[in-house]
């Protein structure tokens, strides 16, 4: 599809929206196919949380009873109230450790499935690889998929909780404070009010909210600034990792270091906007926090005095009143919470839904991209095949190939068009039109210039991506001959990094190893010999021919040094003038039979 053609880049989620779409991506958990198992998971959740409700409630009463008994100056009602309060004790522990395992249990569950779903959509059709192709609000995926789906999950679950725990402990403290503290007069007038300390634990809780709304807001954006600069950051230190050979090599340190330290700059700019977000939060919670406790008894202290309120029923009523100013205290308790969840939330809907943007390209039109099709015929046959850059640039026009089995082609000219050719046939270069079909039900095998080597053992390696053992050990080592590095043999199940352990030239080597042992009908090549000698790469060629002689090859090589191993020869160049390729492709002729022996 070409650049402009394509639908509107993704932006930051808003957060209503990032609400309504992570509720769309995460919530289908409970509809999956384990969903008897994580419902009743969830119902005792609910159950384990309402039986905290339940004791919390009960200690209220009792401790009401306990602070009369001490009035009483009764020795029996003590013992009574302190054997009370062991059960409720036990009964809490029990409780709280069952309510935290299966917490624990969600929250794990929960990450689990989500981050298989993202992975799965990650690894699907190449978006890994294409995601870098289009603009939105999917940088560091991998810091998205492993940290953000767990901040989002574990925040969901707990954020959960504690609001139907407060909504729990509101409603059944605001009958328990009306009842305490009865009516207050209204001064002047022979009219009471009922409930009256409900009534102001609402204002002091809705005035409390409003002002930490308040000062809050900036926290939430403060916040979402600093874990993109978090993520950047680690990313930029793994990459140097990862490179660490070729940064030594061209002592390229010095600027490393520099931009290392140039990204803490930022973090440390971000965390500083946050430590000021979180200044003016912080002092107004330390003093709504300190003056919770204190205030309810200032209030209910006329009615004690008065004789109409015991020592019990002021205690009561001190602590109900805290209990139901938590509760509506809600928001501003957790508002930084919700606001890394909010922003990890987005960061993945954001990831999601770049993903799906790329698969509204594929299924746009026909004619606006390069499709991918499948022919019972034994060949490889390329349409009307039309290649640009992401940025709308030609480089092929109207390229019309077919590609019998068994021939080999050696492709060779300018390095962006050949190598958007090879991206092209393996699915990973959608600009442009035309179709690409490959022949059906007949492995076809890609090697790229640098070849990707897990680091685990050089078996699996070898026999990646297939599972060990789906091949022999005789049958390993044949490959490893073939290709030239039989010395690799005795470490076919030791463990190590293998892109940093070998040069280039021995991962190049172990990559054709993997012809040998896999035998695919089609192979397709990205200079995967360049680090080679010239009698290396034509030994490579020689064993390829002698080992596999019914293979098809399409070779894409800076030089035309090993073109007598090839049935055909393609020359691909842009246009001198307005750098479009030419209308159809340059075919040498077949070298002689006798030749591809050599």
């Amino acid at each position: 599809m070409l650049p402009a053609e394509l639908p509107p880049e993704s932006r930051p989620a808003s957060p209503s929206h990032a609400v309504r779409q992570f509720a769309r991506l995460a919530l289908p958990y409970w509809k999956s196919e384990r969903r008897w198992r994580i419902g009743g998971m969830t119902l005792l959740f609910l159950l384990l949380t309402i039986g905290q409700v339940v004791l919390v409630m009960w200690t209220s009463y009792w401790n009401r009873a306990f602070f009369d008994a001490l009035e009483a100056r009764s020795l029996d009602a003590l013992l009574q109230q302190i054997l009370t309060f062991t059960l409720i004790l036990a009964l809490t522990m029990a409780v709280t450790a069952w309510h935290m395992h299966v917490k624990r249990w969600l929250q794990l569950d929960w990450r689990r499935w989500l981050t298989a779903n993202l992975v799965d959509q990650w690894m699907t059709r190449s978006h890994h690889y294409r995601l870098q192709f289009i603009k939105g609000e999917h940088d560091n995926p991998d810091q998205r998929i492993a940290e953000d789906i767990r901040i989002a999950t574990e925040a969901a679950v707990s954020l959960a909780h504690s609001l139907t725990y407060s909504l729990l402990v509101g409603w059944g403290f605001i009958a328990i404070l009306a009842e305490v503290s009865g009516s207050a007069p209204i001064p002047g007038s022979e009219l009471e009010v009922p409930g009256y300390m409900v009534l102001l634990a609402f204002a002091y809780a809705g005035g409390g909210a409003t002002i930490g709304y308040l000062l809050g807001r900036p926290l939430v954006r403060a916040t979402n600034r600093l874990q993109s600069l978090e993520a950047n950051l680690r990313f930029s230190l793994a990459r140097a990792r990862e490179n660490a050979e070729a940064i030594a090599l061209t002592h390229g340190e010095r600027m490393e270091r520099r931009g290392a330290v140039q990204r803490f700059g930022d973090v440390a700019r971000g965390w500083n906007r946050q430590t000021l977000a979180y200044l003016g939060i912080v002092s107004f919670s330390t003093a709504y926090g300190n003056l919770m406790p204190i205030f309810p008894i200032l209030v209910a202290a006329p009615q004690f005095i008065a004789g109409a309120l015991t020592l019990g029923g002021l205690m009561q009523s001190a602590q109900a009143f805290e209990r139901l100013a938590s509760a509506l205290s809600w928001p501003i308790d957790k508002l930084g919470e919700i606001a890394m969840w909010r922003t990890s939330a987005g960061r993945v809907v954001n990831l999601h839904e770049d993903m799906l943007r790329l698969d509204v390209i594929d299924g746009a039109s026909e004619t606006a991209q390069v499709r991918i099709g499948y022919t019972t015929r034994p060949e490889l046959h390329l349409q009307g095949l039309t290649l640009v850059t992401p940025g709308g640039e030609p480089l092929i026009r109207n390229l019309d190939l077919r590609v019998r089995r068994g021939e080999r082609i050696l492709i060779v000219g300018d390095a962006h068009v050949t190598l958007a050719l090879f991206k092209a046939v393996a699915g990973l270069w959608p600009w442009g039109s035309g179709k690409i079909n490959l022949p059906e039900g007949q492995e076809v095998a890609f090697l790229p210039q640098r070849p990707f080597l897990p680091a685990s053992t050089l078996r699996t390696v070898l026999c990646y991506p297939h599972p060990p053992e789906r091949y022999a050990t005789p049958d390993l080592y044949r490959a490893l001959e073939c290709a030239g590095i039989d010395w690799l043999a005795p470490r076919l199940d030791e463990a190590d990094d293998w892109n940093h352990v070998l040069p280039l030239r021995a991962q190049q080597r172990l990559s054709t190893a993997r012809l040998f042992l896999q035998r695919p009908a089609w192979v397709f090549l990205e200079d995967t010999t360049d680090a080679f000698d010239p009698k290396g790469e034509a030994r490579i060629m020689e064993m390829l021919h002698h080992e596999m002689p019914d293979m098809s090859l399409l070779s894409v090589m800076r030089h035309s040094g090993l073109a007598h191993f090839f049935h055909r020869r393609i020359e691909l160049h842009r246009g001198s003038t307005d750098g479009a390729a030419e209308a159809s492709p340059v075919l040498a002729p077949a070298a002689p039979s006798a030749e591809l022996g050599r």
